[in-house]
């Protein structure tokens, strides 16, 4: 799913912190986070120039509203630790990741 995330990266080009920000949704482990940016990079989804990330796949972004599924329910976002009462999903082919609050999935998304 963290190649996936990267291959729908809503931005072009990211700060390399911004998309370990990002793989860390998916895991928390260093040796994972640094496997994930290597296949990424290995596989032709990323290009990693030091401190930035490009994305040079050219296939649709992840879309808010057909992407990310809202659920009502107890929930700690997966990002920041916050308390939720809505959780937002994404879906990806591989799996699904969450939940987060509104503002984290617009984070993790690109759109913020």
């Amino acid at each position: 799913m963290g190649v996936e995330l990267l291959a729908r990266l809503g931005d072009e080009t990211l700060p390399l912190p911004d998309a370990v920000d990002r793989v860390e949704t998916v895991t928390t482990d260093p040796a994972l986070v640094r496997e994930i940016l290597d296949t990424a990079d290995t596989r032709g989804v990323i290009d990693r120039d030091g401190a930035t990330v490009r994305r040079r796949t050219r296939g649709p972004t992840i879309a808010l509203e057909r992407r990310v599924v809202r659920r009502e329910g107890d929930y700690d976002c997966r990002r920041c630790g916050k308390s939720l009462s809505t959780g937002h999903f994404v879906q990806f082919d591989t799996g699904e990741v969450g939940p987060f609050g509104s503002s984290c999935v617009r984070k993790v998304t690109g759109r913020d």
